[in-house]
């Protein structure tokens, strides 16, 4: 047996062949040797993919990527190495428009099976064929919101993202509309606050579970208290974390928005990413971009098609709800190789392995002294805690030792002063943990 799945002797025979070289090592003649690895791989007999990863890039000393316990809307999950292989066939990447659909039943198919699988994690009756990102998604959905209910202003929770909360404003202020922001009260939504100024004036309220904090919100009776003023909920959400948490659909949610990154995409400097939009049955004429249904050809097989666009954007134009006119649809590809590779149990397992993972270094880090629990919220793989020590000091230190994390929370808000967070996720090590709180314990 061998300890992987090489190609047999005669594969290699036919390939080099084929391509007319009599080695290998012709294929790399190009490459500098040294970059080249001279020795042996001396593999262990058994290591999963990602520890694979890990050991050909511990072998690599001069170009080492930094391990991130960095979250905030940017997660560094486990991407399976098949999904690159199968983005790249041609039955899926193509360069002909879904308007085309006698000639993208590939395209058509994959973005059919993720709005499918979008509206299986959000528990709502329709899903989009995707946003730009989680940012515009959440920007759109207030724009449905306000043209729903024909309202001009909206309730914005305090623990959103506050980059989220740029974009929103951002979209808000060129189509005149306007917002008010509903405070956070010990890292939470504060539903007294939302009681407070809920009324007629406004189309409804975003809120985000778990929060920007990492923290998980509890979203009782705030649905039933807009419904009462005829206002809408909106919750933005890591999607990967509803296949633990409440789904929107559970806390009777009106829409549900948020980015798909956590599924699987790259970190990847910053994007692309890929946003996501749902909604219940009644407001689906107000969604925007596109729809991908099925129906059967004149030979009786099922063929996909595009359902439903809004076609006020070409109408119009600058009046419309929506100027969406596309999606990321390779990007949808990817979130859905990822969603059907891991399934329902895998996505619970990688949520269940970074909340563990997550506990151990922030139980860790309270130990040490220097950093502080004043929320005492739950969370699931994402915290943020007050600490004692110079963040200037904590970043410097972490990034000495190839550690990308403890985010200064202070650079985004003087509000937020002394508070910092970190993240972990399924692919962080016990090893790659303890490293950080060695770090950390050295300082003061």
């Amino acid at each position: 047996m061998f300890k992987y799945f090489p190609h047999t002797k005669a594969d290699v025979d036919q390939m080099l062949k084929t391509l007319n070289i009599s080695s290998i090592d012709e294929l790399f003649s190009q490459i500098s040797k040294k970059v080249l690895l001279k020795n042996e791989y001396d593999l262990k007999s058994e290591m999963s993919e990602m520890e694979v990863r890990d050991y050909f890039k511990s072998l690599e000393k001069n170009n080492q990527e930094l391990v991130i316990f960095s979250g905030l809307g940017v997660y560094d999950h486990y991407q399976p190495s098949v999904i690159n292989a199968l983005t790249s066939r041609q039955e899926f990447l193509t360069s002909y428009t879904p308007y085309q659909p006698e000639i993208s039943q590939g395209t058509l198919q994959y973005i059919f099976e993720y709005q499918s699988m979008i509206q299986a994690l959000t528990g709502l009756d329709v899903s989009n064929a995707s946003m730009y990102d989680g940012s515009t998604s959440a920007a759109e959905a207030c724009f449905m919101a306000c043209n729903a209910s024909r309202r001009k202003k909206i309730l914005i929770s305090e623990t959103l993202n506050p980059n989220t909360i740029e974009v929103i404003k951002t979209y808000l202020k060129f189509k005149e509309y306007d917002f008010e922001m509903v405070a956070n009260k010990d890292g939470v939504f504060d539903v007294e606050d939302f009681k407070n100024k809920m009324s007629k004036e406004y189309a409804g309220v975003i809120v985000q579970n778990p929060n920007f904090f990492g923290f998980i919100e509890d979203y009782e009776g705030v649905a039933d208290f807009a419904h009462e003023f005829k206002g809408l909920l909106i919750q933005n959400s890591d999607i990967s974390t509803l296949s633990l948490l409440k789904s929107p659909a559970e806390n009777k949610a009106d829409i549900a928005c948020g980015d798909c990154q956590s599924l699987g995409l790259p970190v990847a400097f910053g994007g692309p990413y890929l946003g996501y939009l749902a909604t219940i049955k009644k407001l689906v004429r107000k969604l925007p971009g596109r729809i991908c249904g099925y129906t059967t050809d004149t030979s009786g097989k099922r063929s996909f098609v595009l359902t439903l666009q809004a076609r006020e954007q070409h109408i119009r134009r600058s009046k419309a709800n929506s100027n969406i006119c596309s999606n990321q649809s390779l990007l949808a590809l990817y979130v859905t190789i990822y969603m059907s590779l891991m399934g329902k149990k895998g996505l619970v397992e990688v949520n269940n392995q970074s909340y563990q993972n997550s506990h151990y270094l922030y139980e860790r880090l309270i130990k040490t002294g220097k950093f502080f629990d004043n929320f005492n919220q739950p969370f699931i793989k994402e915290f943020t805690l007050e600490t004692s020590i110079s963040h200037d000091l904590i970043s410097e230190a972490l990034l000495k030792s190839n550690i990308f994390g403890g985010f200064s929370l202070n650079q985004i808000s003087d509000r937020y002063e002394n508070l910092i967070n970190f993240c972990v996720t399924e692919k962080r090590t016990k090893t790659e943990i303890d490293k950080l709180i060695n770090v950390l314990e050295g300082l003061s």
